[in-house]
């Protein structure tokens, strides 16, 4: 079975998509019109043989579409609100500095906040086990009414069904089926490699390998969850390759995944016509730069019944 690299993320009134050597966005701006920027991806990053190796991989990639996805999302905005005549602002201090902040509010609402919360409690739980179960359980907690809490919000029940775009666009096409709005909306919004499922993934992993830790002071407590973050993060990212290629195979893996494709849910909404164009406008960019070109008018290849299972690049940044 062909191994599939292709991922993205949505932005605003757009869809980013990321192959093996370049990375697209596309969005409709105000008069209705698909614009439409590339860039190549960072050789040291996608093709050095050292970040290949196992874990390391992992948190290469996942930092580097960090960046990719502020920077897409930055531009989108420009190009949302009509203005991108202007020079793409990708690089420079204003993007590290946006990244350096999500990172900063991320760490601190679903990892150092429920911590915190359970440590007030910590007099009247006895067992360290029951102690980082319980944080465990307020961390997932805050996990999944944050993203029913955005998903509330209009601007971003758009960005959502964008993300649904970008799903159905990856899953028509690792189908084979016709890069056609029409047969793309046949397809589910829910993907093995999507960034909602990994955070899931992460949270849980992290409860199994903190009731290891213990109960430590406080302030050493608070020491360990930030380093267990890259830790987490990299063994998680083996874990959604592993069971991506395992997916169609395995009835336990597909089990195992399910809370995961369920979350989605949450993090996704049907697009009409018009977001699916953009996002086969972004897939179609990718794969032109790869020499390859879009299934135009082809039969599916299989039915659209449920997410791709051939994977081998990183899960998407969405």
């Amino acid at each position: 079975m062909a191994r599939f690299n292709y991922g993205g993320q949505a932005v605003m009134e757009g869809v980013m998509m990321r192959g093996e050597r370049e990375w697209a966005v596309s969005v409709r701006n105000p008069a209705g019109e698909i614009v439409t920027h590339h860039e190549p991806l960072k050789g040291m990053v996608y093709r050095s043989r050292m970040m290949r190796l196992p874990f390391l991989r992992g948190l290469t990639m996942l930092w580097d579409s960090l960046g990719l996805g502020i920077r897409a999302l930055m531009w989108s905005a420009d190009v949302a609100m009509g203005e991108e005549e202007q020079a793409p602002s990708f690089a420079g201090p204003m993007g590290w500095a946006t990244v350096a902040t999500s990172l900063a509010l991320g760490v601190g609402l679903f990892f150092l906040l429920p911590m915190f919360l359970v440590s007030l409690m910590d007099r009247v739980i006895v067992s360290p086990l029951l102690s980082n179960l319980a944080e465990g359980l307020v961390r997932l907690g805050i996990f999944v009414l944050y993203l029913w809490g955005v998903g509330r919000i209009p601007d971003i029940r758009r960005v959502f069904a964008y993300h649904g775009a970008e799903h159905k666009v990856i899953n028509a096409y690792e189908h084979g089926a016709a890069m056609e709005p029409e047969e793309v909306a046949k397809y589910p919004r829910a993907h093995t490699r999507c960034g909602t499922g990994f955070l899931l993934i992460v949270l849980v992993i992290f409860v199994l390998i903190s009731t290891f830790i213990g109960r430590p002071p406080i302030l050493l407590r608070l020491a360990s969850r930030i380093v267990l973050i890259p830790v987490v993060a990299g063994i998680a990212y083996e874990l959604v390759k592993l069971a991506a290629r395992h997916y169609a195979r395995s009835a336990l893996v597909r089990a195992l995944m399910a809370p995961g494709l369920a979350l989605q849910r949450l993090t996704t909404r049907e697009p009409d016509a018009a977001m699916l164009e953009v996002g086969i406008a972004a897939l179609r960019e990718v794969l032109q730069s790869e020499g390859l070109a879009l299934h135009e008018s082809a039969v599916a290849a299989v039915p659209p019944g449920r997410p791709a299972s051939a994977a081998a690049g990183a899960p998407s940044a969405d």
